[in-house]
């Protein structure tokens, strides 16, 4: 493990790993490394990149700085691009994607890569409700990280109410429900694209750079219309899909399409 400190002074934690051009890998809500589908890739990749993996704010071995807004996270991108040599490939899977969406606005992100962020562009899942995030800020601040936790997989994620209570009993939710506090986070810069409504036409029109929008082919049709529907609201973006895929992605099947995009 490695540190670095971005802009507010919040320590970022990392992994550096392979070699080839710098490649950064940004989790999505509650990840962070050793409890990721970013490790497994990570190790897909370094026999072609340099790969860095990182626990974002608040997460893993991170530390937090309030109050938190999507600039810093973008600040913590930018300080490992620095520590990368200024340039970087970037890629996001979830709500990682659209927060790297976020930082290609403005970093020397010469390549991105996106999978699956969870916009909702229209009626095939229910949108989020508006005062989603008023009400998952209240439970937290009540201590309710268990409730947050089943708001966010039943409202964000749109999981079953049946699905959520079996999750309750494995042994992963304990993780999920000491990281439940930056569950807000990746909320601020998503809910936006949540209402059901389709993508503003110019919402990234200055990011320029190459892109891959990618999702599965197994993936809910709410997911899937989101992910085309940023392919053709981005300036240079192709859109794949990953047969038999779904947003739980296996790190084999998606390494080959990121490694032939990035290389090409």
């Amino acid at each position: 493990m490695s540190t670095t400190v971005s802009a507010d002074g919040t320590k970022i934690a990392y992994t550096r790993a392979g070699s080839g051009p710098a490649l950064v890998l940004v989790d999505g809500a509650m990840c962070y490394r050793g409890s990721s589908p970013n490790d497994a890739l990570a190790k897909e990749l370094t026999a072609h990149f340099t790969v860095y993996t990182y626990d974002r704010r608040g997460r893993g071995e991170s530390t937090d700085t309030g109050p938190y807004a999507v600039e810093r996270e973008v600040e913590d991108i930018a300080a490992l691009v620095k520590e990368a040599g200024g340039e970087a490939f970037l890629f996001g899977i979830s709500s990682g994607a659209a927060l790297a969406l976020e930082a290609a606005r403005g970093l020397p992100v010469t390549k991105l890569a996106l999978y699956e962020p969870p916009f909702v562009v229209d009626g095939t899942r229910p949108r989020v409700p508006a005062d989603y995030p008023a009400r998952l800020d209240s439970a937290l601040s009540e201590g309710k990280r268990g409730q947050a936790v089943k708001m966010f997989m039943t409202e964000g994620v749109g999981l079953s109410g049946t699905m959520v209570a079996m999750m309750r009993i494995m042994p992963f939710w304990a993780k999920l429900k000491r990281v439940a506090h930056t569950i807000p986070y990746d909320t601020a810069f998503v809910v936006e694209h949540q209402s059901g409504a389709p993508l503003p036409a110019e919402a990234w029109s200055e990011v320029k750079v190459p892109a891959l929008a990618v999702d599965g082919g197994r993936s809910p049709a709410w997911m899937r219309n989101g992910v085309s529907s940023l392919a053709k609201a981005l300036p240079s973006a192709e859109y794949r899909t990953l047969p038999g895929q779904t947003h739980i992605v296996k790190a084999a099947a998606l390494a080959p399409v990121l490694t032939d995009f990035y290389l090409s």
